[in-house]
């Protein structure tokens, strides 16, 4: 069961407020969400609004706007968006990773992976784009429920090496 997203909300902050990534990297309390790995290089956290149980995003933690400019960079964040992936796998049932890179330089510029496990069952109208869209509803989990599922994605990832 999906709850409505304000999306003409949440597009106005993303547009004229700070980086969110940025912003949950230096611990705003506005943009908090859920870390499930750190390094020196990137991070990894749970998506604050997840349309998918598990959506998580992985960034770089310099303020990047070319998904592919910087290789060494790249390889680093696309290996700990792997490491993800699989950790999610082994949280939360999983028929299907879909990985993404989104985002504008008019709007969410900070470079993020989308890492969204879709779940077994969903009807093939429901996959792919549809699944991973905030505008169709997003899952009403909790902070309590994030941070459990956070931990046990920590424990996967550090149980993996």
């Amino acid at each position: 069961m999906k709850v409505p997203f304000d999306a003409a909300a949440y597009e106005r902050r993303v547009r004229e407020g700070p980086c969110f990534v940025c912003a949950t990297l230096r611990g705003d309390a506005d943009f908090r969400h859920h870390i499930v790995y750190e390094d020196e290089t990137c991070a990894a956290f749970l998506n604050r609004y997840p349309p998918l149980l598990g959506y998580t995003l992985v960034v770089p933690r310099a303020h990047v706007r070319d998904v592919t400019g910087d290789r060494a960079l790249f390889r680093h964040v696309t290996d700990v968006v792997h490491d993800v992936a699989e950790a999610l796998k082994r949280v939360v049932p999983t028929e299907r990773v879909y990985l993404l890179s989104l985002g504008s330089h008019q709007g969410n510029d900070h470079v993020h992976w989308h890492v969204a496990p879709l779940p077994p069952g969903v009807p093939y109208d429901k996959q792919q784009f549809a699944a991973v869209m905030s505008s169709r509803g997003v899952l009403p989990v909790t902070d309590a429920d994030q941070a459990a599922l956070a931990a046990r994605l920590r424990a996967a990832l550090a149980s993996a090496g």
